[in-house]
């Protein structure tokens, strides 16, 4: 038996006053996707703020549906977004933030696992890595390099490349 750990990188911020123009303007970009959600279910509103490499900022925000497994998270409508709209265009970083009308959110909320590996597909076709903030509002930032720091066993399957 061999064991193997894994590292993970990440920075950790506790406003954005400490973050860059681009990073702070991004996570506010997040903040204002947050109006267009549709979550009459969870009262848990998302945004994603989603910075393209000419610079332009495309958002996205979860969309319920009544019949739950209809609905989308923020993550993926942005990204999906990009990929229909923008696809000969490279992601180079990417905020999330989230809202509640229920209860205060006290730390960044965090992708789900579907996400990630949306995320990690659109990394292998741009051969860049993505940079994302986790922005808790008023509050703390996790910043992380590359989703393989978040998803350290993404599904890659060469033989289904194009």
């Amino acid at each position: 038996m061999d064991q193997k750990n894994f590292v993970v990188s990440y920075q950790t911020f506790k406003s954005l006053n400490e973050l860059t123009a681009s990073d702070q303007e991004l996570c506010l970009k997040a903040e204002e996707a947050l109006k267009s959600s549709y979550s009459p279910y969870s009262n848990f509103k998302v945004g994603a703020a989603l910075k393209l490499s000419n610079k332009q900022i495309v958002l996205g925000s979860n969309q319920e549906n009544v019949a739950y497994p209809s609905g989308l998270c923020a993550e993926r409508v942005a990204l999906f977004t990009v990929g229909a709209a923008y696809p000969d265009l490279a992601i180079q970083t990417m905020a999330i933030t989230a809202k509640s009308s229920s209860f205060v959110i006290q730390k960044p909320i965090t992708s789900c696992g579907a996400c990630l590996q949306v995320m990690a597909e659109f990394e292998q076709k741009q051969k860049q890595e993505i940079e994302v903030l986790f922005y808790c509002i008023g509050g703390e930032i996790i910043k992380v390099k590359g989703i393989k720091n978040l998803l350290p066993f993404v599904f890659v399957e060469e033989r289904l490349e194009r």
